[in-house]
């Protein structure tokens, strides 16, 4: 079994989480989104007269004092957030046009920067802890354990790990310069910024008991979370894996069409993946293609497993046989849809609710685990491959 791998957050992926779920949601929400840019019906409701003559009112015979002035899209904007809090609704909220940018970036599953992890060390330097393959760094010759000091002639002296990220991240002309420390010897590197997929997949293999059990991690389901986890496990089944764990504990969701691909990559052809349930209809959505496995599958959840990562969960359980091990999920069993508005801002509203291959709307409630394990207060302290219960239980599961 593979060992000494510490379970680590990175850097930039902590502060790209805590910008969108402060600003959008809370981590413990989750949500599935859909790709759809809603087109505003034309309606004869005699409400919208009343709303655009007080809007009317409101611009032309509003008194304001001599420093204040009326801004109309603002104006509009509160309109528009006012109607969506009406619905109290935890998922049907107003994004502004920076919301509304940083929700869009994460979900892409990309992000402009040079591609390296940094991290604050005891003695208070800035150290590069990773580089990604092809990133322009990784070309330019930077190597994990380079020291930074300074980027664009900035001193990062008694600058912590997040101010060099803005730095580059704030590096409008996208051609940067670094300088390090390596050993004794001070180097320098100009670098040009490039657009480069988030790592949002991790893979592991661990073997146990004569069996080769392979291991895959989603952090979020993002434009490029399909084809990396597809990539990641090509590379498991070259090295001729027995099973798979499959972990999307504390993964909040994203975009449902990246849950339902990675699903149709075991399920058989006509399998059902879920339902979706509105207004009008009820709607079943199925594995429509040739691709299937059928190795042994377990799924690891706990509360953080949300929306997207409990439809995947579902439909692996459901229509794979897929094994459940962890705690309860989150329970989010509802569908957004976004509109955007002319302003670049954006609202999202809830539109219908989904249900798992047997037909269970699982909001409020959440999937239950086909094993239940409880994390080890050693793991939440300093988290390990070794010490993690829920891990260690499936590796235990698949090695009988």
């Amino acid at each position: 079994m593979k060992s000494n791998n510490k379970a680590t957050f990175k850097l930039w992926e902590v502060i790209l989480i805590t910008l969108v779920s402060s600003l959008v949601m809370s981590l413990s929400t989750g949500y599935v989104v859909f790709r759809s840019k809603d087109k505003v019906p034309k309606t004869d409701s005699k409400y919208i007269n009343e709303f655009i003559s007080s809007y009317n009112n409101i611009i032309n015979n509003y008194y304001a004092d001599k420093d204040e002035k009326i801004d109309e899209s603002a104006l509009i904007d509160a309109a528009i957030n006012g109607m969506l809090s009406y619905l109290k609704d935890p998922y049907t909220t107003y994004l502004n046009e920076n919301n509304t940018n940083l929700l869009t970036d994460s979900l892409n599953g990309t992000y402009e920067g040079i591609g390296v992890e940094v991290n604050n060390t005891i003695d208070n330097t800035i150290e590069i802890v990773n580089v990604f393959a092809n990133s322009p760094a990784d070309k330019a010759g930077i190597i994990a354990g380079d020291i930074i000091l300074k980027i664009d002639d900035v001193d990062l002296a008694d600058k912590d790990a997040s101010e060099a990220v803005n730095l580059i991240k704030e590096n409008k002309a996208g051609k940067i310069n670094i300088s390090v420390k390596r050993n004794n010897e001070i180097l320098s590197f100009n670098l040009q910024k490039s657009t480069l997929n988030i790592p949002i997949v991790s893979k592991e293999i661990f073997n146990n008991n004569n069996k080769k059990i392979g291991y895959i991690q989603i952090a979020k389901f993002t434009d490029t979370s399909y084809e990396q986890f597809s990539e990641s496990l090509d590379l498991l089944e070259d090295s001729f894996i027995d099973s798979l764990i499959i972990d999307v504990r504390n993964n909040t969701g994203g975009y449902l069409s990246s849950a339902t691909n990675i699903a149709e990559l075991f399920l058989e052809k006509g399998k059902v993946i879920y339902s979706l349930e509105n207004k009008l209809s009820k709607d079943v959505t199925k594995d429509v293609t040739e691709e299937a496995r059928d190795y042994k599958v377990i799924v690891l959840m706990n509360k953080g497993t949300a929306s997207a990562s409990e439809v995947l969960a579902a439909a692996l359980k459901y229509s794979y046989n897929a094994i459940l091990i962890g705690t309860q999920s989150y329970g989010k069993g509802k569908v957004q849809r976004t509109a955007t508005l002319n302003d670049g801002s954006m609202y999202k509203y809830t539109s219908a609710r989904w249900l798992t291959p047997k037909g269970d709307c699982i909001d409020n409630t959440g999937l239950s685990p086909d094993i239940l394990v409880e994390q080890s207060e050693e793991y939440m302290n300093n988290p390990t491959f070794e010490n993690d219960n829920q891990l260690q239980t499936a590796i235990y599961e698949l090695s009988k």
